[in-house]
C-alpha cells in the first residue's frame, strides 16, 4: 500500500506536542523546534502550505519561572502558559526567521469553533495568513480557558484547524513511530500499524492512556484526533518527531508511521464538536423504532422512544444515544435534565429531547 495521496499544493496542518519539543528536563530544545522547523520550510519548498499547531507554554512558563514541577492548581497553571506562550513565540519566531519566514500566532478556544462567527473569524485570519506566506502557529488559549486544561487538548484542536481550513492531511508528531498493537514501551511482541479505516472501541483500547509527564496527551487523545479528521475528510499521519525527514517523506507519498484514512461523510465543525470534543454527562437508550429513525431519517430524537438513561445531565449537555443492545447511535445535545426526561421518556406530546441540528449520527 502507498501512503496519502496529495494534490500538488496541499495545505498540511502539523502537530507537535510538548514531549516532541522538551529534552529530558523538560525545558524546550530549541535543537529539536530546529529540525521541526526545517521540515516545515522544506515542505513548503515542495510546494506545501502549512500550519503548526504546538504545545510547550506551559512547559516553557514552567522553565522561565524557574519553576522545580508543573502546578496543578488551574489558576496557576493559565497564568504559568500566557509566561511560556511569550517564550514559545519567541523561539518559533526566532526559529523560522534564519529561514526569513514570518509567524503568525493563533490561540483559539471551543467558542471559536461553535460560535459561527467566531468560526468565520478563525478561518478567514488562517485563509490569510497561508496567503500571505506566514507559517501560523497555532495554540489552544490556556490563559482564558474556563475549563480545566484537558488532557490532549491540541490533538483535538489541530483537528478542528484541518476542518476549519479545508486541510488535504493532518500530522501528528509524537515520540513514537506510530500506533502499535500494545505500548512499545513495555510490550516486546508490539507491532506497528500502518493503514487505519475505522476507528472503533477496539482500536480506542489499544491506544491507551495519556503518555509523558510533561506532555499531556498520549496515543489515545491522536487516535480521537485522526477520528474527527476522518469525519471531516482529512486523511491523518501519526509519526515520530524525531524523524529527521518525516514530513518531506509523507508529502512524497511515502509509507510512514499510522495511516488513518478519511471517512467519506464530512460533518460540520459545530457536529465534530458535538461527537468527538465534547465529553458525554450520559447516556439515553431508545427503543428499535427510534433507533431506525434517527439512523435513517435523520429525525430528532423524540421521549417517546427513550426506553432509559443514565447519569445526571442538564440542558445543554452532550449525551451519547444508545440502541438496547448497547450499540452507540450517535451523541447530541439534550434540551432536557436527567430528571425532566425521567419523567417525560415513553410520553408523546414531550418536548424533543434531542434536536435533529444538535444530533450526530456516528452509527
Amino acid at each position: 500500500m502507498t501512503g496519502v495521496e496529495l494534490p500538488p499544493h496541499p495545505t498540511i496542518v502539523v502537530k507537535v506536542g510538548t514531549s516532541s519539543l522538551t529534552g529530558d528536563d523538560g525545558s524546550i530544545a530549541f535543537d529539536r523546534m530546529e529540525r521541526l522547523v526545517a521540515q516545515v520550510v522544506r515542505v513548503r519548498e515542495l510546494g506545501a502550505r502549512t500550519l503548526v499547531v504546538s504545545s510547550g507554554s506551559i512547559a516553557s512558563g514552567v522553565e522561565a519561572l524557574g519553576l522545580d514541577e508543573r502546578p496543578g492548581d488551574v489558576g496557576v497553571l493559565q497564568a504559568v502558559a500566557a509566561v511560556g506562550q511569550v517564550k514559545l513565540m519567541d523561539s518559533y519566531a526566532d526559529a523560522f526567521a534564519a529561514h526569513d519566514i514570518p509567524v503568525g500566532q493563533v490561540l483559539l478556544t471551543r467558542y471559536d469553533f461553535e460560535q459561527r462567527n467566531q468560526y468565520l473569524h478563525a478561518r478567514s485570519t488562517l485563509r490569510y495568513l497561508l496567503e500571505l506566506g506566514v507559517v501560523p502557529v497555532v495554540n489552544e488559549n490556556d490563559t482564558v480557558a474556563d475549563d480545566e486544561i484537558r488532557f490532549g487538548e491540541n490533538d483535538r484542536l489541530s483537528a478542528l484547524v484541518a476542518h476549519v481550513i479545508a486541510a488535504d492531511l493532518l500530522v501528528l508528531l509524537t515520540d513514537q513511530p506510530g500506533l502499535f498493537t500494545g505500548d512499545p514501551r513495555f510490550d516486546d511482541a508490539a507491532t506497528l500499524i500502518e493503514e487505519v479505516h475505522r476507528v472503533d472501541e477496539e482500536l480506542e483500547a489499544v491506544a491507551g492512556g495519556a503518555g509523558t509527564e510533561v506532555g499531556s496527551g498520549g496515543m489515545a487523545s491522536k487516535l480521537a484526533a485522526a477520528r474527527m479528521a476522518s469525519w471531516s475528510g482529512v486523511a491523518t499521519v501519526i509519526a515520530a518527531a524525531d524523524n529527521p525527514e518525516v514530513l518531506p517523506k509523507i508529502l512524497r507519498g511515502d509509507r510512514v508511521g499510522t495511516i488513518v484514512r478519511p471517512h467519506d461523510r464530512r460533518l460540520s465543525s459545530r457536529k465534530l464538536w458535538i461527537a468527538f470534543a465534547q465529553g458525554a454527562a450520559g447516556h439515553v437508550v431508545v427503543d428499535d423504532g427510534a433507533a431506525r429513525a434517527l439512523s435513517d431519517d435523520g429525525s430528532s430524537l423524540l421521549a417517546v422512544g427513550v426506553v432509559a438513561q443514565a447519569g445526571s445531565f442538564r440542558s445543554g449537555d452532550a449525551v451519547e444515544i444508545q440502541d438496547r443492545m448497547g450499540q452507540l447511535i450517535g451523541k447530541g445535545i439534550t434540551r432536557v435534565d436527567h430528571k425532566e426526561l425521567a419523567d417525560i421518556r415513553g410520553k408523546r406530546d414531550a418536548p424533543i429531547v434531542v434536536h435533529r441540528d444538535d444530533l450526530v449520527v456516528l452509527a
